[in-house]
């Protein structure tokens, strides 16, 4: 079990959310070492945590910023994150949020449709600006993960169908306001083996041949991100493995000379810095369960109830060695406020601290008010 700082966290009203900034560190730098001298981008997806403090430390570290509002433009921004490493993908931006990515200057727009290439193209002309744009295709790529994080179907609302993608070049090209720059491609999240990656490399690469023999070269291509983490063994895996993904593109994607590669990274980067600790109210009997009540519900980490996640639950406090198992469940009027069933845990008793593991992405940047409950805290260390 990792070492939490067990002393601090008694004086602090759970429920709140605990980074390791060494891990997070840690992490950042394998990024880095795994990169190595390739010709490489990485852009951290904002959406997974947003925390000023993570945001941070991804800045000075010289990544740059997936958004996917301007709202998350702003934090990159205000972060340190240059305006120039800022790529902008989402299939709904506002008017607003095209003319705010435009006057900050961001380094591309990932466009999703060819109605999306029209407004960006207008709003640029009033501005007297030229937009870059790197167009997101939807390569059919089934990344074998959960049907709400899969994003690269025929079917899914996200990117531009295979079809439709000669029409959307051709826009570019005959547009004096709009800069094609490259293709862009995300197909889900939370992949642990890298073969729909090389499917993924397989199309890009047919899709390359076929327009380098139409006349058409791109300066980028972006294949986001998804990489998955060890969700059940956080100690055994705290950082994933960088350099299987990166080489995975070495090997199978077939650039051409000065051909910038991009990734969008969110999950792997923070997911197993962030521990969501709560106290225990209650341990309830029932006729055939017993139920360990926590401070902390769906509201502060959905996936769950959303994915039907599981994440690794640990007692902090327990001096028993005699094991119980527990419905670990919280305060809020639904159902779906489950934790973990039937977890194995130290005998656990009002009061005790538990860690939620594995909860540095899509926990916080997640967290509603519903039951008008406050927002879980924060503490780095």
């Amino acid at each position: 079990m990792s070492a939490f700082p067990l002393d601090k966290f008694k004086a602090e009203r759970t429920p709140f959310y605990y980074y390791d900034l060494s891990l997070l560190r840690d992490t950042l730098a394998s990024i880095k070492d795994a990169v190595g001298g390739s010709d490489y981008h990485v852009h951290y997806a904002v959406k997974a945590n947003v925390n000023p403090v993570i945001l941070a430390a991804v800045a000075a570290a010289g990544m740059g910023a997936d958004c996917v509002s301007g709202g998350e433009i702003e934090a990159a921004l205000e972060c340190g994150v240059p305006a120039s490493s800022i790529v902008y993908a989402g299939v709904g931006k506002s008017d607003d949020e095209i003319s705010m990515a435009l006057r900050a200057g961001i380094g591309c727009f990932n466009v999703e449709s060819l109605e999306e290439l029209g407004i960006i193209e207008s709003i640029a002309s009033a501005m007297g600006v030229v937009a870059d744009i790197a167009l997101r295709v939807n390569p059919n790529v089934d990344a074998h993960t959960h049907h709400y994080i899969t994003t690269g179907l025929q079917e899914n609302k996200f990117g531009i169908a295979l079809e439709m993608l000669d029409d959307a070049v051709g826009y570019c090209r005959g547009s004096q306001s709009l800069r094609l720059r490259g293709l862009h491609f995300h197909i889900g999240s939370q992949i642990t083996t890298m073969d729909p990656y090389v499917i993924l490399c397989g199309r890009i690469n047919s899709l390359l041949d076929e327009y380098e023999a139409k006349g058409v070269n791109f300066d980028l291509i972006n294949v986001g991100g998804g990489l998955g983490i060890d969700y059940d063994h956080p100690d055994k895996h705290p950082i994933p493995d960088f350099r299987a993904y990166f080489d995975t593109f070495r090997r199978h994607l077939h650039l051409r000379d000065g051909q910038q590669l991009h990734f969008e990274l969110g999950r792997a980067v923070v997911a197993q810095c962030g521990s969501l600790i709560t106290r225990v109210l209650y341990v309830k009997q029932g006729v055939n369960k017993q139920f360990a009540i926590v401070d902390a519900g769906m509201t502060d980490l959905i996936r769950p109830a959303l994915y039907q996640a599981h994440h690794l639950i640990q007692n902090l406090t327990s001096e028993s060695d005699e094991e119980c198992v527990y419905d670990v469940v919280g305060p809020v009027c639904e159902s779906s406020d489950c934790f973990g069933v039937d977890e194995r845990l130290p005998v656990t008793k009002r009061g005790d601290i538990l860690a939620l593991r594995s909860a540095g992405a899509y926990g916080e940047s997640m967290a509603s008010r519903y039951n008008l409950r406050s927002l879980p805290g924060t503490f780095t260390d």
